[in-house]
């Protein structure tokens, strides 16, 4: 992306806008944190905050620990991209958008169980992540607010999931959504 520069002026309330481009561009919603930072020459940059990716190192061992006992293929997002990945997901993964549908589910704050009939959703931007494959998806909510979420999907030639999976995903959201309120 190119750098742009837009003169905005600031109300008396001391707000600027974002430019509604600008926004969509950058995936930016209504409510999203941004981190203000200052230099010494005058500038002020704003920086998208996410309270998964703050703690990537912290996710990719959550997901490395649940990959490795439930035998799984786990990712964690945040609500814009994937932060940590284990258990065969592809590494190049981590960076990605995430996919509207994976989006959506989180921002209606919904699970997705295959297990209950559902159907399987691709979980990164323009690429087909779906297959015959069981998956599970839980939302993580820290201080009430969707923050990301866990996936879980089926290891080729594994057993078939069960509600022990879906239980540890929903453990894994919460645990992971109480980290975020400290």
């Amino acid at each position: 992306m190119k750098a742009t520069g837009i003169v905005r002026r600031i109300d008396e309330l001391g707000r600027v806008v974002i430019p509604k481009e600008i926004r969509r561009i950058l995936r930016i919603r209504e409510g999203d944190p941004l981190e203000i930072f200052t230099e010494t020459d005058g500038t002020i940059m704003l920086k998208k905050y996410s309270h998964i990716g703050e703690m990537s190192k912290f996710a990719q061992k959550y997901a490395d620990v649940l990959a490795q006992n439930s035998g799984h293929k786990i990712a964690i997002a945040d609500r814009d991209v994937i932060v940590a990945v284990a258990g065969g997901m592809p590494r190049e993964y981590v960076g990605k958008n995430v996919s509207k549908p994976l989006e959506m589910l989180m921002k209606d704050r919904v699970s997705l169980s295959t297990l209950k009939g559902n159907k399987a959703i691709d979980i990164i931007e323009g690429e087909n992540t779906t297959s015959k494959e069981q998956q599970i998806v839980q939302p993580i909510l820290g201080d009430c607010d969707i923050v990301g979420s866990v996936i879980l999907v089926q290891k080729e030639g594994n057993t078939p999931l069960s509600e022990i999976e879906q239980k540890l995903v929903l453990v894994a959201a919460n645990f992971l959504g109480k980290q975020m309120e400290e």
